[in-house]
C-alpha cells in the first residue's frame, strides 16, 4: 500500500504548485509517485470567486492525453491480431477513400500527411482553419455536437501536409480515424474497448468517456476560457462542454490517480506485449513521437516518457520513467488571467517544465510539449 505523505513532507512540491496557481492558472492538482512514495496535493481554487482548493481526487479534461488511452486499445487490437499494425486503413475503413499508402503505425505517429481538422499551422507561419476552436464561435458550439466522420471528411476535404510517412506533423485527425478503426474491427464503440481492455483491468473507476455529454462527474474544478469578441473582453465557463470536436484525439475526463495507474501499468509491461511495447515507445526523429507517447532523453542520458493534453480552460501532465516507477500527473485549469492562446500555451508549458524540474532529476529535463488544441 502506498503512503500518502503529509505536505510538509515534499515542500518543495507545494511551493511549486503554488507558484503555478499563481502564474495565470486558477487551480492545480498534482500527484507524484516516486521512491518515497505517493504525494497528492493541490493549489489555487476550485471555482473563481470561492476559496476551495481544488479536490486532490478531482476529475478533469485530460485533451490530448486521451491519444495514448486510444494508441494502446489499437496496439492491444495488433496483439489480439484484430488489427495489422502495418497494414493500410483503408482496408478497413474504405469509405473514406484514403490513400493506400496511410498505415495504422501512420496514424498512432502522426505520419500520415492527413489536415488536423482542428486547423494548421505552417512553418511559413501561415494557418489553415479547420472547425471552429477559439473565440466567440468556439463558445457559441459549446453544446454542439460533432460526428466523427463529419471530422474526417473536413480533414479529407483539404490539402494533405505531405505525402504518406515522409515527413510528422501532429493531426488529430489520425486519431479520429484510430477510434473508427476500433470500433469497424470490434462492433462495439470505443468506450466500450477501452473499459475491456484497460479501465476494467485495472480498476480505474475515475475516467470517463464522455462522448457527447457535456457534464463532467463530481468533485472537479472549473475551468474558464477568457476571449476577447468585437473589443469586448469575455469569460466563458468552460467547465461543461461537448467536447465531440476533438472525439477520441482528446475527449476524455480522468483524475491524476487513475493516470498514475493507466500510465504505470502501461510502461512496466501490463498492457502490452514487450515487442508492441518497444514500437510505441520508439520515437520518430522529428520531436520524438513514438505511438501516442513522446520519448524525452534527459540530459543524463536517462529517459522520460509522457503525453500531456489541453485546450481552452483545461490542461493534463502525465509522466513516466521507462519502468514506471516514477510518475508525474496533474491537472491545470485557467481562470481569468488575461492570457491569449499563445500565452496559455507559455504558460502551460513553463508549469510543465517547473514540475519536471521538482521530479525528474532536479531539472535535468527540460523539454515539453507543445499545448496544442
Amino acid at each position: 500500500m502506498s503512503l500518502t505523505p503529509t505536505r510538509q513532507d515534499r515542500p518543495e512540491l507545494q511551493k511549486a504548485i503554488e507558484e503555478i496557481a499563481g502564474s495565470g492558472f486558477a487551480g492545480i492538482q498534482l500527484r507524484v509517485h516516486d521512491e518515497r512514495g505517493e504525494w497528492a496535493g493541490s493549489a489555487g481554487v476550485r471555482k473563481l470567486g470561492e476559496s476551495a482548493k481544488p479536490a486532490v481526487d478531482g476529475r478533469f479534461r485530460i485533451g490530448s492525453t486521451t491519444k495514448t488511452f486510444t494508441a494502446t486499445v489499437v496496439l492491444q487490437l495488433v496483439a489480439e491480431g484484430r488489427i495489422g499494425l502495418d497494414s493500410p486503413v483503408d482496408d478497413v475503413l474504405p469509405r473514406f477513400g484514403l490513400d493506400r499508402r496511410i498505415t495504422v503505425r501512420m496514424l498512432l505517429q502522426h505520419t500520415s500527411g492527413l489536415f488536423n481538422h482542428t486547423g494548421e499551422y505552417y512553418e511559413d507561419g501561415t494557418t489553415a482553419p479547420g472547425i471552429p476552436w477559439q473565440g466567440q464561435e468556439y463558445v457559441d458550439n459549446q453544446f454542439h455536437t460533432y460526428c466523427p466522420e463529419e471530422l474526417v471528411r473536413l480533414a479529407l476535404s483539404r490539402p494533405a501536409r505531405f505525402e504518406p510517412g515522409t515527413d510528422w506533423s501532429y493531426s488529430n485527425t489520425n486519431y479520429v480515424l484510430a477510434k473508427l478503426l476500433v470500433e469497424e474491427v470490434t462492433g462495439h464503440p470505443l468506450a466500450e474497448e477501452v473499459q475491456r481492455l484497460i479501465l476494467r483491468p485495472l480498476g480505474m473507476s475515475g475516467t470517463v468517456l464522455p462522448g457527447t455529454s457535456p457534464e463532467i462527474p463530481e468533485p472537479h474544478a472549473h475551468a474558464y476560457y477568457r476571449y476577447e469578441d468585437a473589443g469586448e473582453v469575455k469569460l466563458a465557463d468552460v467547465t461543461r462542454f461537448n467536447v465531440s470536436w476533438i472525439s477520441a484525439a482528446g475527449d476524455m475526463i480522468s483524475t491524476t490517480e487513475d493516470l498514475h495507474t493507466f500510465f504505470s501499468a502501461l510502461m512496466s509491461g501490463k498492457l502490452l506485449p514487450d515487442a508492441l511495447l518497444a514500437e510505441m515507445r520508439t520515437p520518430h526523429p522529428k520531436l520524438g513521437y513514438g505511438l501516442g507517447l513522446f520519448v524525452e532523453e534527459t540530459d543524463d542520458g536517462g529517459t522520460v516518457l509522457h503525453h500531456n493534453g489541453g485546450f481552452f480552460g483545461w490542461g493534463a501532465l502525465m509522466y513516466s520513467t521507462p519502468d514506471g516507477s516514477r510518475t508525474l500527473t496533474a491537472s491545470l485549469t485557467t481562470g481569468d488571467a488575461e492570457l491569449d492562446f499563445a500565452a496559455t500555451a507559455a504558460a502551460f508549458q513553463n508549469a510543465q517544465q517547473r514540475l519536471l524540474k521538482e521530479v525528474f532529476c532536479a531539472g535535468r529535463t527540460e523539454t515539453a510539449d507543445q499545448a496544442r488544441p
